[in-house]
């Protein structure tokens, strides 16, 4: 496969604060990758360095090019959204479109206006006139529009609604992503995007403390429900971590012996969310 982003022994620091921190790995073509980790982990940081707005230390390739110093070049090929809240409220709805076709080579008019003929947004409205899911369908209709090979999301949902929530990913999935190009989310509803990735990193402290594929999954982690005298025995296997749930005891196991943990208790792979949460607590720890 080809990877669209190579990230080698890539830091960060501001002072004594290492934002991120040593960090290598690759980001394939044709990839949904979730980026996952608490608020000051470093992620904003990072896609900073893959945006180019900021220089760091390291070997850092997006596309084949020096994100800071190429980064003019390299934004012809990339989106990126963040708060849907950053449009400005005065601007209308077909002066954003003006804009975006003025300044983005790629930037398809015709796709966008096609797409917001299914939603509520008039064309004449001021963004400041719009809900915030109205906002987020205008951000996904100039995204989708253009020809980017790698997309960028960060927090792109915040604020929204269940169903707009919903709607934004589908939307994404069936109208803009086609097996080639590539996208990269960070976000903290984990359980929302979980079914639609291919791939996740965790990242904690500056430091990745996953990079994996969601297939290797139930391969690598197990999670056992057990208690009693079987809890003890599994405790002495290692895990990772371990929670209470209703009197149960709960563990989270890395490259454990599957087949010794089935005669403990009841096994199953632990969801993105859960994984998260034993791999951060117990890097913590």
């Amino acid at each position: 496969m080809t990877s669209l982003v190579t990230a080698s022994n890539v830091s960060k620091h501001f002072g004594k604060l290492r934002a991120v921190d040593d960090v290598s790995f690759d980001i394939e073509k044709g990839k949904i990758m979730g980026l996952f980790g608490p608020n000051g982990a470093g992620k904003t940081t990072l896609l900073k360095a893959l945006l180019g707005l900021t220089d760091c230390d390291g070997q850092l390739s997006v596309l084949g090019l020096d994100p800071f110093k190429q980064r003019k070049q390299l934004m012809r090929n990339i989106c990126f959204i963040a708060d849907v809240a950053v449009l400005p409220g005065w601007i209308k709805v077909t002066q954003l479109l003006d804009f975006t076709e003025a300044t983005h080579p790629n930037f398809s008019r015709s796709h966008a206006e096609e797409f917001l003929s299914r939603t509520k947004v008039r064309p004449d409205a001021r963004v400041r006139e719009l809900s915030k899911g109205m906002v987020a369908q205008l951000h996904l209709s100039i995204i989708m529009s253009i020809d980017a090979k790698l997309l960028v999301l960060d927090e792109p949902t915040l604020g929204l609604d269940p169903i707009f929530r919903k709607e934004f990913y589908s939307n994404l999935l069936n109208d803009y992503f086609d097996g080639e190009r590539t996208i990269l989310i960070t976000t903290h509803q984990v359980e929302e995007i979980e079914n639609i990735l291919t791939d996740i990193m965790f990242i904690n402290d500056g430091r990745l403390l996953l990079d994996t594929t969601m297939e290797s999954l139930p391969e690598q982690f197990a999670e056992l429900v057990t208690s009693g005298e079987n809890a003890e025995k599994a405790r002495r296997m290692n895990p990772i971590y371990e929670r209470d749930v209703f009197g149960k005891k709960v563990m989270t196991f890395e490259n454990a012996d599957k087949e010794h943990l089935a005669t403990l208790g009841e096994v199953h792979t632990p969801s993105v969310v859960d994984l998260f949460v034993a791999k951060v607590k117990g890097d913590v720890a």
